[in-house]
């Protein structure tokens, strides 16, 4: 779980939380390189008294100043559209969560079988035993298979609520 001086991400238990890990690894890296390389191009006209009079008139260094951004941009598009199409893809769900929010709570209902719902109410803070986490846990929470394709309906009553959970790289907004 994460703590207040948490500097990583929090670890994976999915394949794709996985991934999703490694993507923002590959774009830390370009943005860092790109970084380092601003900054020394910023450091070096700073500090250099050297004056050239091509400098501003230079079709080439125009043509590579705007492909290079471009094939970037391709380096970071590929991958994420890729990440897109895995995390949307559901085979053969075994099971479907339905998930209700409303104000204070959460309603759950497992379709797949009948008469299976049950609200889910967070704990108040006077009432915490010692380990619980604050706002966040709850007195009926959802148990859910393991290795299993799961299909997640997330709907709202009243306004937009998060369902969450960071370590399987799962994050649904309910409208």
């Amino acid at each position: 779980m994460a703590t207040w001086n948490h500097i990583l991400l929090i670890d994976s238990n999915s394949p794709l939380m996985e991934q999703l890990n490694f993507f923002h690894d590959h774009t830390l890296l370009i943005i860092t390189l790109i970084t380092i390389l601003v900054g020394y191009n910023m450091l070096s006209l700073l500090t250099n008294s050297f004056i050239n009079r091509f400098l501003l008139h230079g079709q080439l260094i125009e043509i590579i100043w705007t492909i290079l951004p471009a094939i970037i941009l391709l380096f970071i598009a590929f991958p994420s559209l890729r990440l897109l199409y895995l995390l949307d893809e559901t085979n053969k769900p075994s099971l479907t969560l339905k998930s209700i929010g409303h104000q204070w709570y959460w309603s759950y209902e497992y379709s797949d079988f009948k008469n299976i719902e049950f609200d889910s109410y967070m704990i108040p803070s006077a009432e915490l035993n010692e380990g619980d986490f604050r706002l966040l846990d709850v007195d009926n929470r959802i148990v859910l298979p393991n290795h299993t394709q799961i299909r997640l309906i997330a709907t709202a009553t009243d306004v937009i609520h998060s369902w969450t959970v960071p370590s399987l790289g799962v994050k649904i907004d309910a409208t």
